[in-house]
């Protein structure tokens, strides 16, 4: 069995994140295995603090702003949540991390990713996930379910065109790390998005599937 590991999920907004990190909760409890589920921007205090700021829409806030506080949010994470879970043998599963400033403060509002990288090896070090499940929709999938669902937060407020750009860097940024990022096409039927989270967790824990 491997070391408590770091899984991240992440894609655009509306691409099934919430259902999807139902099914991987499922997973770990069908497989017994120790796990703690938590969140960015949040998993702390004051990180849920500054989440509520940043996706107010009536925060006014520059884009470098934006951007550092997204990275403190995560360096209280890191320390107080992440690494002490994975410390004590817990696998830990966080919806979104540094993936989504790259696609959303890198890609959607063009701060130099040179930047955000410059931030993730001063607030990471060498830590970075052990395995990301990226979720992928076509964007008009994306826009629709966001508007069908829920009031819009200061993020899915932006245009389709921001969308674009933040897509296109998740895709990017999988392309160039395959063996880091399941890409998983979730406009699809639940069912056979559910049968390949399943089995890249298999792939990843070196596991049996359960019957």
């Amino acid at each position: 069995m491997k070391p408590a590991q770091f899984i991240t999920l992440d894609g655009i907004d509306g691409a099934g994140k919430s259902t999807n990190l139902a099914v991987i909760k499922a997973w770990f409890e069908q497989h017994n295995l120790p796990v703690l589920f938590t969140r960015e921007p949040g998993g702390t205090p004051l990180g849920e603090e500054l989440r509520s700021l940043l996706l107010n829409p009536e925060t006014q806030v520059s884009l470098r702003t934006e951007t550092l506080l997204m990275f403190a949010a995560r360096q209280q994470h890191i320390e107080d949540v992440i690494l002490p879970a994975l410390n004590e043998g817990i696998h830990v599963v966080s919806d979104r991390f540094t993936d989504a400033t790259y696609a959303y403060q890198g890609g959607g509002r063009h701060i130099p990713l040179s930047d955000i990288e410059t931030l993730e090896n001063w607030v990471q070090g060498s830590f970075r996930p052990d395995l990301t499940i990226l979720l992928d929709v076509p964007l008009e999938v994306s826009l629709n379910r966001i508007t069908r669902s829920r009031e819009k937060d200061r993020f899915e407020q932006e245009e389709a065109e921001f969308f674009t750009r933040v897509r296109h860097t998740y895709l990017q940024r999988a392309a160039k790390h395959p063996e880091k990022y399941a890409v998983i096409n979730s406009n699809r039927e639940k069912g056979d998005v559910r049968n390949d989270i399943e089995q890249t967790l298999n792939r990843h824990f070196q596991l049996e599937p359960k019957l």
